[in-house]
């Protein structure tokens, strides 16, 4: 059976423009995966109020964002597939999408379905599962599964966060920071909503819950848990004490998203006196606007503003060689 390979990751605008961030948007926050909530109620909130009052920030930070290149995302999803395809050789056709914005999933299903591969292997580029990254991508795809006419079986990487390839890729791009020379490290993953933690264990509270200290068995497909985990793995393979370290979450909406907030971590650090930082973001694989404006610009200024001298953003996976090798090995191209 031919078996083609799609890399996916969350997505971007077209370009830094008020039309194409607010095609966007729409499409991004009006995703009851994203925003779960009754469909009119979700459609007032976002249409009505988030886009306009947010559209003019989000322009502003994509257009700081933005490279002569284009978008940082999106060039290194198409370097990341262009590698594996290399690697592949005749092997395996390797596909990239995005689930908002272009390539679209619809496009690239498309093409795959028309090249007559019989069978997909799916890769949501987040190492963490969150429904509202992962399992919206999986349910895009089979959702679109129903309109296509030679694709026989879809299968899915649900997550790899404690995968040995990613763990070493990340251990070896952290290495070149000299991390034993920082004050102090921060693993800053992206926040959800604490209801979506709820849902997996809802008999622990989610601050200070045990997926701090230890990977619960009912934690495997709970974003904290596994974003902690990642964290140890990490901080135990470069040898990292328990107090150099602090494991945060960013890109919080409203209060009640699971913290600590990475903003309110970085104030405390200067406060303390610690006047160098290295931030890590394993909840990525890719530089983005919450990697290379949110952290290594925004957080940083704030970080010096509040008494510190120097926060330095660890670079992404995006298509290094270790990652592609993790990549490969995690597809079976070895196999």
């Amino acid at each position: 059976m031919s078996k083609a390979i799609l890399l996916i990751n969350l997505g971007t605008p077209d370009s830094p423009d008020k039309k194409s961030v607010r095609s966007y948007l729409r499409q991004f926050l009006n995703d009851p995966f994203v925003i779960d909530m009754p469909r009119i109620a979700r459609l007032l909130l976002v249409n009505l109020i988030i886009i306009p009052f947010r559209l003019n920030k989000s322009t502003k930070l994509y257009k700081r964002l933005w490279t002569e290149s284009g978008s940082p995302i999106l060039l290194h999803l198409e370097k990341l597939r262009e590698r594996l395809q290399h690697e592949s050789g005749e092997k395996y056709p390797v596909y990239a999408a995005m689930r908002y914005g272009n390539p679209s999933i619809q496009s690239v299903l498309s093409a795959i379905d028309q090249s007559g591969v019989e069978e997909v292997l799916v890769l949501p580029l987040f190492p963490q599962y969150a429904s509202s990254t992962t399992g919206s991508i999986v349910h895009a795809v089979q959702k679109h599964k129903k309109k296509l006419q030679n694709i026989r079986g879809i299968k899915f990487i649900r997550q790899f966060y404690d995968d040995p390839g990613f763990i070493n890729a990340f251990c070896k791009r952290i290495a070149g920071y000299q991390p034993e020379s920082f004050d102090h490290i921060i693993f800053s993953c992206h926040s959800l909503p604490e209801r979506h933690i709820q849902l997996i264990h809802p008999e622990h509270r989610v601050h200070g819950c045990v997926c701090e200290q230890k990977m619960p068995v009912y934690g495997k497909e709970c974003y904290k848990a596994t974003g902690y985990q990642t964290a140890r793995l990490i901080a135990g393979a470069l040898n990292l004490s328990q107090d150099h370290y602090t494991v945060s979450f960013q890109s919080r909406f409203a209060r009640k998203w699971i913290g600590p907030f990475t903003e309110d971590v970085v104030i405390q650090l200067a406060r303390e006196g610690k006047s160098r930082i290295l931030v890590v973001a394993p909840s990525f694989v890719a530089d983005c606007l919450e990697t290379i404006v949110e952290i290594g610009q925004d957080y940083r200024e704030l970080f010096i503003r509040h008494g510190g001298k120097e926060l330095v953003m660890c670079e992404s996976l995006n298509a290094e060689e270790e990652w592609v090798e993790a990549v490969k090995e995690m597809l079976g191209f070895n196999h």
